[in-house]
């Protein structure tokens, strides 16, 4: 995730940072900008169209489907964008709950052995959580509790932190009532993990996704046909400057509505899991 100053408008304006749109659209804004060219060419040199042609009237087409294409941009980004922020809002709980149980747990329980397990396991949830999520393996390395790498890694992780709960409570650390205090936030792992999946599992529906593409293609490749009698060779710049408008509000909706992986403008997931695991060190270190 990108760490930024708002205000800071001229760097913004000026600057083409690497999750600036504008580097992935080159090559097709400059295949456009060509095509453009060509396209004010043959109507203006070869076939010296007129404006009584009726190719000119094809910005009345235009004019009624911009409220569409238009509208379209805007569920597509709005959805991406919840999508992003639920998961932020998600990730926030598992800091919040990761954070109540350990001082539950520091709280209530006084050994040092049960207080090290849960110093290591309550943060090994959101390390495999996070790798679950970009669906890489886990890492190599020496871990606190046994995981089966072929099975689901944060259920597991999930499970050895409710069977010591639970032993606790039948070795009589734990009072009923403390179980019950502790146990919402137990269950809260599994259930932040099933909305984080929920997010990662449901893309757009593919039929929406490939409309908006193919409408801002071939309503960008027709702007030239219209625009020629009026604008000249200034078509060349002005429907590249379309594409990269209406192109780009598409790429920004695809990177952002799966929040979990290394785009620029992906969530720090990283970071995140790092603030877990030094907080949790402190309340029970």
């Amino acid at each position: 995730m990108i760490n930024y100053n708002p205000k800071e408008w001229f760097t913004f304006i000026f600057r083409i940072h690497k999750a600036d749109t504008f580097r992935k659209l080159a090559p097709l804004l400059a295949a456009v900008a060509v095509y453009s060219g060509c396209i004010a060419y043959l109507e203006i040199n070869i076939f010296q169209l007129g404006n009584e042609s009726k190719l000119k009237n094809i910005n009345l087409v235009h004019t009624i489907l911009s409220f569409v294409i238009s509208t379209l941009l805007v569920f597509r980004t709005n959805t991406a964008y919840d999508r992003w922020w639920e998961a932020r809002r998600q990730l926030g709980s598992l800091v919040n709950t990761s954070r109540n149980l350990a001082i539950k747990i520091s709280s209530l329980v006084k050994s040092p052995v049960e207080r090290a397990f849960f110093s290591n396991t309550i943060p090994l949830f959101a390390m495999v959580l996070k790798h679950h999520l970009r669906n890489e393996q886990f890492p190599g390395m020496a871990l606190p509790v046994p995981l089966n790498p072929s099975h689901h890694l944060p259920n597991q992780v999930a499970l050895h932190i409710t069977e010591r709960i639970y032993k606790l409570h039948q070795d009589g650390v734990l009072t009923a009532e403390q179980l019950i205090m502790i146990n919402p936030d137990v269950t809260a792992l599994t259930d932040i993990c099933g909305a984080c999946e929920r997010i990662r599992n449901t893309p757009i529906p593919f039929s929406y996704s490939v409309f908006i593409k193919k409408f801002i293609f071939f309503f960008v490749m027709t702007l030239p046909f219209g625009w020629s009698f009026t604008l000249g060779y200034l078509v060349i710049p002005l429907v590249a400057f379309v594409l990269y408008v209406l192109a780009s509000l598409e790429l920004i909706a695809e990177e952002i509505e799966d929040p979990f992986g290394y785009d620029a403008n992906d969530l720090p997931v990283d970071q995140i899991c790092s603030n877990i695991q030094k907080h949790v060190g402190e309340l029970l270190g």
